[in-house]
């Protein structure tokens, strides 16, 4: 049955027959082996930005990385309010039941999460207007203000300091897990802050002894 799709449809169709007879029907053993389940050993928790795709950034297969992407790349805190904890639920997922060897949080530069939370630009809105998006990257305004007094809030000086911020922010609200701060305690999980720069290509990796993102030769 011939269907009559959209351009945008059609350039996604365009490339899944390509995904199909080149990343299926060449691959056919490794999907083979993730029929029955999944081995990741890493989660990437990564912002939705079209721009920055995980598997994409580390060239890996399927079944290699297990990824939650979202505004900004941000992790609440763990709460036990009742509600949909739509990242809480993944990590427990990654970290209970696939046992995830390590957690990584990738910013990137350019991210409009980073720079709304910078100018709070959507401050004020009603939910579906922007409302939900400010909720969501209020999760920065703690960290809003050191990056205001040294950067102010424009430019990509401080644009950057807030996106770094954000990840900082996440590996914080990431140790208030139990199961996270346990695993981690004990040697079974690993945390890593990284960050990607759009413009550049390179990727930066936070060292935690010196709160540096040094980039990856």
């Amino acid at each position: 049955m011939t269907q009559n799709f959209s351009p945008e449809l059609d350039h996604l169709i365009d490339g899944y027959r390509r995904f199909r007879s080149q990343g299926w029907t060449e691959n056919r053993e490794r999907w083979a082996s993730l029929r029955d389940g999944q081995q990741p050993e890493v989660m990437v928790i990564a912002c939705s930005d079209s721009r920055v795709d995980p598997a994409q950034i580390f060239d890996v297969d399927p079944g290699e990385i297990f990824v939650v992407r979202n505004v900004a790349a941000m992790v609440p805190p763990f709460e036990t309010t009742p509600g949909l904890h739509g990242v809480s639920a993944a990590l427990e997922f990654a970290v209970q039941v696939l046992e995830v060897k390590e957690i990584v949080v990738m910013g990137h530069g350019m991210c409009g999460g980073a720079k709304a939370a910078l100018t709070r630009e959507l401050h004020g809105t009603e939910p579906g207007e922007g409302g939900f998006i400010a909720s969501w990257i209020g999760l920065l305004d703690n960290v809003r203000d050191p990056v205001v007094n040294e950067y102010g809030t424009e430019g990509r000086a401080a644009e950057r300091a807030m996106e770094q911020a954000g990840v900082r922010v996440s590996l914080a609200n990431l140790r208030t897990f139990p199961c996270i701060r346990r695993k981690e305690r004990d040697g079974k999980l690993r945390l890593r802050g990284a960050f990607f720069a759009i413009s550049d290509g390179l990727l930066h990796v936070l060292d935690e002894s010196t709160d540096r993102f040094e980039p990856v030769v």
